[in-house]
């Protein structure tokens, strides 16, 4: 049995995060409605357990930390018998039309892809992050944009405090808004303004990227590959707090698929406009980007993006080469015959860029469940390139550091078989005092030096320019 509550619906979700932030791992899957196309913003915290993949060992720990188990089972595999153990036959009442009524929520990283195929080591692993940190949680505050409301839902067989929170959370006064007063008043004597102390550096030079991309078209040339997805990271030291940063990032550069999480020690930032996979009602889908340009400073030069994009043949065919590879990925967990392309090579827009969407839907195969589809599919196609391996081993070749989490995946796996995830792109990792950036761009054999090049910045302007204003710095 599903317990759900009404809650004050408010336009910006942050009002209720700043009600939990305080809280242990407190997760914030943004939609940034009514900014964007978002439907239903996730916020949750206090799990009553943590899965957690580090060092190459997947465990558990119990709400305060305490490891409980640790598994020879890879991480999907282990998250799947967390969820079962709980009643599978929760159903949320059709005329709530809610997403998510307990489960999973948190990061998987790009770097678990080692554990599902055999990869060599040549990059740099210098952060020492957890590929993988996972909470289940017995209860979420869920706001639906579209039909004004907020709940609190909660699966009964639980036995966590979880209604004294919700007794706190319905007597709590309600503002529409949230300023950082706000936010430093739920967070006392941790909440301070967030400064970067200077600009970000880039791990690959424009002669170091052209190397990289030179080999990468030699091996396409050579038939070793179709696409490989080639990305720099960028990096700065900061003070403050990072919630900060994102309360002025999700503004700057709202995205359907934005989230902050906060684990402890690190925070990650996500401003992703990219699903990966989504299953409702047994129907998995999948909308890969591939072809990226930026807004235009007026109408028409912004109609004149938008249309060169659109013809770009090159673009078009990097998009459809993805939506080649994820629908053979889509095949492994849906009924045979069922996956079809509904879109392909769509244009959608953001605040700051264009984009090429396709969509890959299939009907999910009997006695899959969701985590067997997220593991069959990870990581996304439209981050590695194609063929998906051999594109990885070219990645890990060329790329001068791990990805870590970066390019892996972040969202929702509900105990009813929901599930919705984003593509880890727009994303920053606040570790060790230090944010950390990522943005690439698939490079195919007609691929330009230069225009490869010049779009991965197109893809970090916002995050940069915002942060840099907000430090008081120069770009």
């Amino acid at each position: 049995m599903l317990m759900i509550k009404p809650l004050s619906y408010t336009q910006d979700s942050a009002y209720w995060f700043s009600k939990i932030a305080h809280l242990d791992w407190p997760i914030w899957l943004d939609s940034c409605a009514p900014l964007s196309s978002g439907r239903f913003d996730i916020l949750a915290a206090n799990p009553y357990k943590k899965i957690i993949n580090h060092h190459n060992q997947t465990y558990s720990t119990d709400a305060t930390g305490n490891q409980i188990q640790v598994t020879t089972l890879d991480p999907f595999s282990f998250i799947k018998e967390h969820i079962q153990q709980v009643n599978t036959h929760i159903t949320i009442p059709e005329n709530y039309h809610l997403p998510f009524c307990g489960g999973a929520l948190g990061y998987f990283g790009y770097d678990l892809g080692r554990i599902l195929e055999t990869l060599p080591e040549h990059a740099e692993h210098d952060l020492d992050l957890p590929d993988l940190a996972v909470g289940l949680y017995d209860w979420a505050i869920i706001i639906d944009h579209q039909n004004q409301s907020a709940y609190w839902v909660s699966p009964l067989q639980q036995k966590a405090n979880s209604l004294d929170i919700y007794q706190q959370l319905s007597k709590s006064p309600i503002h529409d808004t949230t300023t950082n007063d706000n936010i430093k008043t739920a967070i006392p004597g941790h909440f301070t303004d967030f400064k970067l102390t200077r600009q970000f550096n880039s791990n690959l030079s424009f002669n170091d990227y052209k190397e990289r991309f030179n080999k990468i078209q030699d091996y396409i040339h050579a038939g070793d590959c179709y696409q490989v997805n080639l990305t720099q990271r960028f990096v700065a030291p900061f003070t403050g707090h990072p919630l900060h940063a994102y309360l002025q990032l999700r503004q700057h550069n709202p995205a359907p698929f934005a989230c902050y999480m906060d684990i402890g020690d690190n925070q990650i930032l996500s401003c992703s406009p990219e699903r990966f996979l989504k299953i409702n009602h047994n129907i998995v889908e999948t909308k890969p980007i591939k072809g990226t340009v930026p807004r235009g400073k007026t109408a028409a030069e912004d109609a004149s993006y938008q249309e060169k994009l659109l013809n770009s043949e090159k673009d078009r065919a990097e998009n459809i080469m993805i939506v080649d590879l994820m629908r053979n990925d889509l095949g492994r967990s849906c009924e045979i015959g069922s996956v079809i392309t509904p879109k392909v090579c769509e244009l959608e827009s953001f605040k700051n860029v264009h984009h090429l969407v396709s969509t890959v839907r299939g009907t999910l195969a009997k006695q899959t469940h969701a985590t067997d589809v997220l593991k069959l599919a990870f990581p996304g196609g439209s981050i590695t390139g194609a063929p998906k391996i051999r594109a990885m081993e070219i990645i890990e070749e060329l790329e001068p550091h791990r990805r870590s989490l970066h390019y892996g995946s972040i969202g929702y796996i509900s105990y009813d078989g929901h599930m919705d995830t984003n593509i880890t792109i727009r994303t920053l990792i606040c570790h060790q005092n230090h944010a950390y950036c990522w943005a690439g761009g698939g490079i195919v054999a007609d691929s330009q030096l230069e225009q490869e090049y010049q779009e991965t910045f197109d893809k970090v302007t916002i995050i940069h320019e915002t942060l840099y204003e907000l430090s008081g710095l120069s770009p």
